[in-house]
């Protein structure tokens, strides 16, 4: 006879999140930036181990349990996979030459004053262009990285500015996924949405510019001009430096903008960026491979090395040094790690319906408009923290509160706003979920340390709240559509 199997109470659905908040706070304050590279994935181990004797108490079987952590890690290994050629993209990037470019020409014409605001507005340009943060930030943001370290900013500041940018443009480009799908799951069109979303967007992203041309007024680098000649002196005496090397991302960029799914595109930017590392700079080559009399071997090995390995470029300036370093592929393990914790964790806890229950809870609170999207993104915000994927953090609101927003006779395009401006944005500020986890690998800078410095993610869930609460541009259904069921029409986007 099976056993039955019992709905969670409120009690069991938090022991896990408890467990793992506690874990997490011991973690960061015994290892700080370490906690990342170990403690934090047996931290959601333990989590979820945890989750997984109350799913079998309430009469789940572990198999069907375990089948649920097969299905959520499978959801995240696209995400894993596009990690792996990030790393070999950065890889044969500095290998042929292209990042080096990107830094010597950006020492050449940025201000340090406006270098914050420029960071921004760039990142924000490539990923309307391509709809893609991830590829913004393991193109252009690698090389601003390392520009703003040259000129000597704070690492968080720019990575920061960097990270703004980019999720701005990841939720107004038309190309974005997650825009499509915001849109879909709310039962709105598309370019609906991206019009109503820009009533919030515009002003966090204004805010954010303010903040960024002000930061740069008064916290002005400790970079004189000689450092900033050093190390461009570095960068030619160690690479051929041209703008042609700019044809490797620029082609990259076309390709994205063709629709050319994520996986074949950086793949072809990675062998783009390993024939320019032949054809362009043989010395590194040489120096990379150690082998000097055969070049064609030589090519083989450091090209491979570069996409799968770490490789370091020595130069007589330690701080150029310092910039001329990646880990391939294989400095992307551990990200990987921490992101198959994370779905592990999640996928017990939707399992056993404990993420569900705690939801629910949520929903006492929603008397209000305002009320209502504070629910909706703190749901976002939690799903976010918990099941570590934005992806989920869209989709498992947007079902939930679909009916709760044509009650409160609200078009579809606010629920929708409010899952981008919470859902979408939020997800990289957290170090275990699957974006968080992706930026802090890519920029080598720590979640919490360029946290504080993300304007517009912090203030893009405020500026949704603090307009709904304020009844300001809500949209509400007509009369004759309040029986029309949500998520009926679905966003022409896809």
């Amino acid at each position: 006879m099976s056993k039955s199997i019992r709905n969670p109470t409120i009690l069991h659905a938090l022991i896990p999140l408890v467990l793992l908040i506690f874990l997490l706070s011991i973690n960061v304050y015994l290892f700080g930036d370490d906690a990342l590279f170990g403690p934090n994935q047996l931290a959601l181990l333990l989590s979820a181990a945890a989750g997984g004797i109350i799913a079998v108490k309430l009469g789940h079987n572990w198999f069907s349990i375990r089948e649920r952590i097969v299905k959520s890690i499978g959801s995240a290994m696209p995400s894993m996979i596009i990690l792996l050629l990030i790393g070999s993209l950065a890889g044969t990037w500095l290998l042929s030459g292209v990042v080096p470019a990107m830094i010597y020409y950006g020492l050449l014409s940025l201000n340090p004053a406006i270098f914050l605001l420029v960071c921004v507005v760039i990142t924000a340009m490539v990923s309307v262009a391509t709809g893609s943060s991830w590829s913004t930030v393991a193109t252009i943001g690698i090389a601003l990285i390392g520009i703003g370290h040259a000129m000597g900013f704070n690492e968080g500041m720019v990575a920061g500015a960097i990270i703004s940018g980019a999720y701005f443009g990841d939720k107004m480009s038309p190309l974005s996924d997650t825009t499509n799908l915001a849109s879909a799951m709310a039962g709105t069109d598309l370019f609906t949405h991206i019009k109503y979303m820009f009533l919030t967007t515009g002003p966090s992203i204004a805010i954010t510019l303010v903040i960024f041309f002000i930061m740069g007024l008064f916290f002005t680098p400790i970079s004189d001009e000689v450092n900033i000649q050093a190390t461009l002196s570095a960068l030619e005496d160690t690479f051929f430096i041209s703008p042609v090397l700019f044809a490797v991302p620029v082609i990259l960029v076309i390709i994205i903008v063709n629709k050319v799914p994520p996986l074949p595109s950086l793949l072809a930017g990675t062998l783009l960026g390993a024939v320019f590392a032949v054809i362009f700079q043989p010395s590194i080559i040489e120096y990379v491979s150690g082998i000097t009399d055969n070049y064609l071997l030589a090519s083989y090995i450091a090209v491979i090395n570069s996409m799968g390995g770490r490789i370091a470029i020595t130069t007589p300036d330690p701080q150029v040094t310092d910039l001329l370093s990646t880990g391939g592929m294989a400095g992307m393990l551990n990200t990987i790690w921490l992101i198959m914790a994370a779905m592990i964790f999640g996928g017990v806890m939707e399992g056993a319906g404990m993420l569900a229950r705690i939801t629910r809870g949520l929903m006492r609170f929603a008397k209000t408009t305002g009320s209502l999207v504070a629910t909706t993104a703190s749901a976002c915000l939690f799903f976010n923290i918990t099941a570590s994927d934005q992806y989920i953090s869209v989709v498992v609101p947007g079902r939930m509160f679909a009916g709760a927003f044509k009650d409160k006779n609200l078009k579809p395009e606010v629920l929708s706003r409010t899952l981008e401006d919470s859902g979408t944005v939020t997800s990289v500020l957290i170090p275990w979920n699957t974006c968080g986890a992706t930026q802090s690998a890519i920029l080598g800078v720590p979640t919490f340390t360029y946290l504080p410095y993300s304007f517009f993610n912090i203030i893009s869930p405020f500026m949704s709240v603090f307009m709904a609460s304020f009844n300001i541009k809500i949209r509400r259904l007509e009369k004759e559509k309040q029986n029309e069921k949500p998520g009926m029409e679905i966003g022409n986007g896809s």
